[in-house]
C-alpha cells in the first residue's frame, strides 16, 4: 500500500500545484505541504523546485514520481488479484476518469449512477475538459480513461468506440432562420457562434467544412465560447447559428425552445471513444467500467 505522504505527492507532482492537490484532496494546502515537507525530509532531497509562483520536479522528484505510478498500478493489479482469491477482500476503488464535455453533462451521468449502486465500494472522480484536454490528461497520468470526440494521432494510446452522435445546426425559435434549410455557401453570410479551438464539435464542423472546400476561418464567427452550455445560452439571446451536439439539445428542440436549421447535404456525425495509454487496458476497475458504460448504451443509439 502506498503511504499517504507519497499519495500526496504523486498528487502534487500530477498537477504540478499544491493549490490543486489540496482541493483535489479535499485538505489544506498546508498539510498538503506538510506532507511533501516530511518526504523530503526522508529522503534527504528536494522533490520540487519552486519558480515564483510554480513549481517543477526535481531530478529525485522525478525519479519518485515514475516508481510510484509503477507501485500504484502493482497496487491495483494486487487488489484486482485479491478480489479474485478472496470474495470477502473488498477495498474502496477510486476511478479517475475525464470526458469531454457533452459526454460529462449528457451522457455519462445515468451511466455513473447505475455503476455506482451496482459497486458500493467504488468511487468516481470524473474531469471535465474538451477533448484535447482530456487527451493531455491521460497522457500526463491525471486520469487513467478518458472518453473524446475522435481519434487522434497518438501512438501510445488506444481507442476503444462508446457512441455516436449528431451535431447539428440549431437558433432560438424566434430567430428568422428557424425551420429553414440553408446551403452550405449560406454559412459564409450566416452570424455563427462556435465552440473554443480543441473542441470536438469544432473539429467535426471544419472537417465538413473542407469537404466543401471551405475554411473556418471564411466564416462569420461572432463569438466563441468555452463549453456547451455558454453556447446555449447564447443561442437563447442572440441571433446567432450555433453548431451543437444533438445529445445536448433534446430537451429545447422536444420543447420547441430551439429550432434545428437543416443544410443540403451536411452531414456532421462523430464518434465517442474510450482512450487508455497502452498497457493499462486490463486494468480490472477501468475495463470493467468501459464494458459496463458499452452495455449500458448499445442499441440506445
Amino acid at each position: 500500500m502506498l503511504s499517504h505522504p507519497h499519495e500526496v505527492f504523486l498528487e502534487v507532482a500530477q498537477r504540478l500545484s499544491f493549490t490543486k492537490a489540496s482541493q483535489a484532496l479535499f485538505t489544506s494546502q498546508s498539510a498538503v505541504s506538510k506532507q511533501v515537507k516530511a518526504l523530503e525530509e526522508h529522503y534527504k532531497t528536494g522533490l520540487f523546485e519552486r519558480l515564483g509562483s510554480s513549481i517543477q520536479l526535481t531530478p529525485a522528484g522525478r525519479k519518485l514520481y515514475e516508481k510510484l505510478l509503477q507501485a500504484k498500478q502493482l497496487q491495483q493489479e494486487l487488489h484486482q488479484e485479491m478480489s479474485a482469491l478472496s470474495p470477502d477482500f473488498a477495498p474502496t476503488q477510486h476511478l479517475l476518469i475525464g470526458a469531454s464535455t457533452t459526454i460529462s453533462l449528457y451522457v455519462l451521468p445515468p451511466v455513473v449512477s447505475a455503476y455506482l449502486q451496482k459497486h458500493p465500494n467504488r468511487q468516481l472522480s470524473l474531469k471535465n475538459r474538451n477533448s484535447d484536454n482530456i487527451l493531455r490528461a491521460l497522457l500526463d497520468h491525471e486520469i487513467e480513461l478518458g472518453i473524446i470526440e475522435g481519434i487522434h494521432k497518438v501512438s501510445n494510446v488506444t481507442y476503444t468506440p462508446l457512441l455516436t452522435d449528431d451535431v447539428v445546426a440549431v437558433c432560438a425559435a424566434g430567430n428568422p432562420l428557424a425551420g429553414r434549410t440553408l446551403e452550405v455557401r449560406d454559412l459564409l453570410t450566416t452570424p455563427l457562434a462556435l465552440r473554443e479551438a480543441g473542441s470536438g464539435t469544432l473539429a467535426v464542423l471544419e472537417e465538413a467544412l473542407a469537404r466543401h472546400r471551405i475554411k473556418l476561418a471564411a466564416l462569420p464567427v461572432r463569438v466563441r465560447l468555452g463549453g456547451t452550455e455558454a453556447l446555449k445560452n447564447f443561442v437563447r439571446v442572440d441571433t446567432c447559428l450555433a453548431f451543437l451536439p444533438r445529445q445536448a439539445v433534446l430537451k429545447e428542440l422536444a420543447s420547441g425552445e430551439f429550432s434545428e436549421v437543416k443544410i443540403r447535404d451536411f452531414s456532421l456525425r462523430r464518434e465517442f471513444n474510450f482512450i487508455q495509454r497502452k498497457g493499462t487496458e486490463n486494468n480490472a476497475p477501468y475495463k470493467d467500467f468501459l464494458q459496463f458504460t458499452r452495455r449500458y448504451y448499445s442499441g440506445k443509439e
